[in-house]
């Protein structure tokens, strides 16, 4: 990429005639280095470089930044990776989420490029000067932020581990530029403040404390928290879509149910779902052993477990129970859901919310002291949709969450019948849709936490018998008992009965559709019989 000795000038910024020649000017930084280039010859074509340290440790970087390095430093301005890649690379972790910053003209350099990878480019931001390329996982290319250079954008940044930046040349721990000191905080595992006013510009970074502190092992250094504690009333300058899309990140990852803890204990729970730390000291009954705000953190807890039954992992019985159906209720998850969600998000909702509804019913027996929360699954399902809409969600996010909440109780109600029958399924999953199979698997994780575990072998052997059964329809029975097709149209039935259109035609057609669940019609012989029947009652 250069045919000339840079002896002599590691650690600093050379400017190259454009064939990499000759140097014509160095510097501390690429800026004054093209800055001595250009007085010394005024009308070279030049391009910055970095004189990387000797000795360096390789850094594990992702094998498309290889691919992409040639293009990047012939560009006559200097580019830098920064962020999670950076951080990643120090970890020893491949990142491929690549964002890169430089002076100015971020746009106009990220078209190039796009041109010569022959990769879509399109403009995030005109005003910011932000565009991405369309290839691998995408690739983002920035002007730097606020004043100060390279410099004033990473001091700009969240969090130390992330205000860091590597020239595009550079590949070993040598070439890292680190103003807040980000490499020791990386060494000392801590999320800190890459300065002291970053909540303020921007109360969203709090909840993203907690989810790159779990994301990374880490823990989140004391003043950090005093910063968030002392910024919790400035939760209403971001939109709520963005807050929005900060906690679903925090709800994706396995390690919701600490987050969710650390938000509770620093008050920011109270300030963006009050209606979950409203539940916090809501006190249950037997079989409950904690309070209501603990158990649904359990409950996150024992999700984990269940996911994991589903992918054929963990505990035996409920592997057995869940597993053989593990790869359609993977698809059921990963289908996507209109405002870019899926079916796993809403499952991890229903699960956080389920009981949202108790503290508003909570009751105490006078005679015997008993704790009991009549329709708190109704109640929630109403608080559950509110606050997606309140986040803006879309509508059919909104409705999969509530219909979760509003069906959790039905398969602990269930196991308490002798069986399963083809009529109880029908309606089942005539009630709760295809949030069905969400709330069989919620039923699962709520008894856990109800429990503390197992509890007595025959409660929970019923209770995975009913799902496991209730899965097997819907799975395996799907046009006979879940969802017949129909033998009779609207039309027919009003025909038959010599009915005019209206919810009663809704009824009969409902209830064919049973009498074909269960068995009692097959043929169109037999349902127009059933019709018949039906109209001389």
């Amino acid at each position: 990429m250069i045919d000339v000795d840079v002896t002599g000038y590691e650690g600093k910024w050379v400017a190259l005639a454009w064939d990499g020649g000759t140097i014509w000017g160095a510097g501390e930084t690429a800026e004054l280095a093209l800055e001595a280039g250009r007085a010394a010859a005024p009308r070279a074509r030049l391009r910055p470089w970095f004189v990387e340290p000797k000795g360096g440790k390789a850094l594990v970087l992702a094998e498309e930044l290889a691919a992409l390095r040639p293009l990047l430093v012939q560009q006559t301005r200097p580019i830098f990776l920064v962020g999670g890649a950076v951080r990643d690379a120090l970890l020893g972790r491949v990142s491929h989420d690549l964002d890169f910053v430089v002076p100015k003209e971020a746009i106009k350099i990220a078209y190039r490029l796009g041109d010569q990878l022959g990769k879509p480019t399109y403009i995030m931001d005109k005003e910011r000067d932000v565009a991405r390329i369309m290839a691998g996982e995408g690739i983002d290319l920035a002007r730097y932020r606020g004043e100060g250079g390279l410099e004033g954008d990473l001091r700009a940044r969240d969090f130390t581990v992330n205000a860091m930046a590597l020239p595009v040349m550079a590949t070993t721990r040598a070439g890292v530029i680190d103003p807040c000191g980000g490499m020791g905080d990386l060494e000392a595992k801590v999320i800190r403040l890459a300065y002291g006013e970053a909540f303020v510009d921007d109360p969203v970074r709090m909840i993203r404390a907690a989810r790159q502190a779990i994301q990374l092992g880490f823990e989140v250094a004391e003043e950090t928290v005093v910063a968030i504690k002392e910024a919790l009333g400035l939760f209403d300058k971001p939109s709520p879509e963005r807050i929005r899309d900060e906690l679903l990140k925090l709800i994706k990852g396995n390690g919701a149910p600490l987050g969710l803890e650390w938000l509770q204990k620093w008050g920011v729970l109270a300030a963006v779902w009050p209606e979950l730390e409203a539940l916090a000291g809501v006190e249950q009954s037997e079989p409950h052993h904690e309070d209501v705000w603990r158990h649904t953190v359990a409950v996150m807890r024992w999700v984990l477990v269940v996911e994991a039954a589903v992918g054929g992992e963990g505990d035996a019985d409920l592997v057995d129970a869940v597993g053989d159906w593990g790869e359609q209720i993977e698809a059921h998850w990963e289908r996507p859901v209109d405002g870019g969600l899926n079916g796993h998000i809403l499952f991890r909702l229903g699960a956080l919310f389920h009981d949202v509804g108790k503290k508003a019913t909570q009751t105490v027996e006078a005679d015997t002291g008993r704790i009991r929360f009549f329709k708190h699954d109704q109640v929630g399902a109403e608080v559950a949709e509110g606050v997606m809409r309140h986040y803006r969600m879309s509508r059919a996010g909104q409705a999969g969450v509530a219909a979760i909440v509003a069906g959790h109780m039905r398969p602990l109600l269930l196991s308490g019948e002798e069986r399963v029958t083809r009529r109880a399924a029908f309606r089942f999953f005539k009630q709760t849709g295809e949030a069905g199979l969400d709330i069989c698997l919620l039923s699962v994780a709520d008894y856990l936490a109800t429990y503390g575990g197992r509890g007595e072998v025959e409660n929970w052997e019923r209770l995975l018998g009913t799902v496991r059964t209730l899965l097997r329809f819907y799975f395996e029975e799907q046009e006979t008992v879940v969802n017949p097709p129909p033998l009779l149209d609207g039309r027919q039935v009003m025909k038959l009965l010599k009915m005019a259109p209206g919810p009663q035609v809704g009824e009969v057609l409902l209830g064919l559709q049973e009498a074909q669940a269960v068995g009692e019609v097959m043929t169109v012989e037999e349902a127009t019989a059933w019709v018949l029947a039906w109209g001389s009652d």
